[in-house]
Formats: structure tokens, C-alpha cells, sequence
């Protein structure tokens, strides 16, 4: 490092991407709730959605209640995972689920619309905020002159 140089302090960004990792890990438990009792709903009471005609990928309501269930319950489980520390399999976890859920939301939004895209809306949010949580603690820090200019740390 040159003299008179010093090391600029990262921790106001990584701070930042930890707390929108933490809250990624929050909304991923939300939505799994979510999806859950919407599957609940669906295979409980199959009249409860109202299902409309000529639609290109139409399931019954029943099988989208499982797959609901199913999703609903591995979308929590990562978000648990994001919450208690389980750094880069939990991130990685929570952007596939994440990414299915938007997924199977898609397909749902004619049984439910308006549900189906805050779902959509929400896990597009937590799949950005995992990816900026890891990009963030991969870039190198770099160090200040007297002067502002920026220059590599060397290690």
C-alpha cells in the first residue's frame, strides 16, 4: 500500500446487503407460509378457488394445492436456513425455490391473480437480494489517497 493512503470501511454496504440477506431470509419464510396455506386452502375446500375457463395450463385445484404445499414448505425451509447463518447453500437454495415459486405463481394467477403476482412480485425481491448479498462480499476493497483517488489494495 502506498503511504499515506487508508482503507476505506466497507461495512456500511456489507451491512446493508447482510440486512437485505436477513430480510431476504424473513420474506422467504412469509411466502412459504403463504403458499402453504394456500395449498391448505385448495386441497381442504376445492371450491374455494374460483377456476376460470380456457386456460392454456389448466391443473385441478387440488393438484395445484400439493404443489403449493410442497413449494410452500422447502420455500421456509431456506429462508430458515438464510436466517440462522447457512450462508452460500442456504443463498443458493433460496434462489431456486425462489425462482420456482415465481414459477408456479405464474401458472396459479388464473385461479388467484391477485395473490399470485404479490407472490411473484415478492420473490423477485428476495431473488435480487440474495444475489446482491453475494456479489457484495466478492468485490475486492480498494484503498483512498489523500488526494480521493482510488487505487487497489494489494494482499
Amino acid at each position: 500500500m502506498a503511504s499515506g493512503t487508508r482503507t476505506t470501511s466497507r461495512t456500511e454496504a456489507n451491512g446493508w446487503a447482510a440486512g437485505a440477506s436477513l430480510f431476504a431470509g424473513v420474506l422467504l419464510v412469509m411466502v412459504g407460509v403463504f403458499q402453504a396455506v394456500a395449498g391448505l386452502a385448495a386441497i381442504i375446500e376445492d371450491k374455494f378457488y374460483v377456476v376460470t375457463t380456457n386456460y392454456a395450463y389448466e391443473l385441478d385445484v387440488t393438484r395445484w394445492g400439493w404443489i403449493h404445499l410442497g413449494v410452500g414448505i422447502v420455500v421456509a425451509a431456506a429462508g430458515f436456513g438464510i436466517i440462522f447463518g447457512a450462508r452460500l447453500w442456504a443463498r443458493v437454495l433460496g434462489i431456486v425455490v425462489a425462482t420456482l415459486s415465481a414459477i408456479a405463481n405464474f401458472f396459479f394467477v388464473p385461479y388467484y391473480p391477485w395473490w399470485s403476482l404479490l407472490i411473484i412480485a415478492l420473490d423477485v425481491f428476495v431473488i435480487w437480494a440474495l444475489c446482491v448479498q453475494g456479489r457484495d462480499a466478492t468485490q475486492v476493497p480498494r484503498a483512498e489517497t489523500p488526494a480521493g483517488e482510488r487505487e487497489r489494495v494489494r494482499h
